[in-house]
């Protein structure tokens, strides 16, 4: 199948990629600078062919059977109004100019879009959060309903569309895990905030895999949550992670702490959701690395 990825070297897509293609896949990374990302892909990343897309033309797709869009903003910065423009703008223009690229082209039939836990809002609680479950209303949460949204008017064409709510993707080499490694390293790690609120993670590997399986599988359709079966407290998160370095857990990080060094966006990591991978687990996906402590073990072996 000839597919297409945006944001194909970032945490995420460059791993996708290696997947994909060895999965038999014709693979085809959307990039806006072709030099630029080519500076950027890890080594091990062959066999991929490069189309410049600036702006995202019909054309760019021609004959692409599949698109999987990873593309977008990081979340994980202080939430200026500069940034929170450039996090909106960048899911919701983003994927409306690639949804409307997909339509002009024609050939696509199957759309793959990311999109984040955040959509459930950060005041859940211990409240099991499923994809039938309703949205919050704080940023995210409506960054995230517009992101969804756009990607659903693939539909509209008659390409069968899911989209994939990440939760907290966990591998030493990016993403939350990579910042939590120093403290905890040096001994001084330990929960945040209360320490209650959930953290719904998963090993990269399995959403990895999991998006390969949702590509796979037209028939699954609309939301997937991409989150570990066993979803942890904070405080458990912060222990296990302690236990798997060999290091204390008990430096507790006050709340006043995160929100002066994060703004707005530590909100993320002081509310949390917990939330499970109905969908996914109905469809046949089984995770490699479902409890939290073995996921740890092997990710920082």
């Amino acid at each position: 199948m000839k597919v297409a990825v945006t944001g194909g070297t970032g945490f995420l897509g460059a791993g996708l990629v290696q997947r994909l293609l060895g999965r038999g896949h014709d693979v085809h990374m959307l990039a806006r600078n072709v030099e630029r990302t080519l500076s950027k892909l890890p080594e091990g990343v062959t066999g991929a062919h490069f189309d410049a897309a600036t702006p995202l033309a019909p054309e760019a797709l021609e004959g692409v059977e599949a698109v999987v869009h990873l593309a977008g903003e990081p979340v994980a910065q202080r939430w200026s109004k500069e940034a929170k423009h450039r996090i909106q703008d960048s899911r919701v223009q983003g994927t409306r100019a690639l949804v409307e690229a997909m339509k002009s082209a024609g050939t696509v039939k199957r759309f793959v879009s990311a999109s984040a836990i955040g959509y459930y809002g950060g005041t859940r609680g211990a409240e099991p959060l499923t994809e039938e479950s309703s949205p919050g209303d704080d940023f995210l949460s409506q960054v995230c309903r517009g992101w969804e949204a756009e990607a659903l008017r693939a539909r509209e064409a008659g390409i069968r569309t899911a989209v994939v709510r990440m939760g907290v993707v966990l591998h030493p080499e990016g993403g939350a895990l990579h910042k939590m490694l120093p403290p905890f390293r040096m001994g001084a790690g330990g929960p945040v905030g209360s320490g209650k609120q959930y953290v719904s993670w998963v090993h990269r590997e399995d959403a990895l895999e999991l998006l390969v399986f949702v590509l796979e599988h037209p028939t699954l359709e609309g939301p997937v949550n991409a989150t570990a079966p066993e979803p942890v407290t904070n405080e458990a998160f912060a222990h296990a992670l302690g236990h798997a370095l060999g290091r204390p857990s008990v430096m507790h990080v006050p709340a006043f702490v995160l929100k002066a060094a994060m703004g707005e966006m530590a909100k993320v990591a002081l509310e949390g959701q917990r939330v499970l991978p109905k969908r996914a687990q109905e469809a046949g996906f089984t995770f490699r690395h479902p409890g939290l402590e073995a996921a740890l073990k092997d990710l920082l072996a």
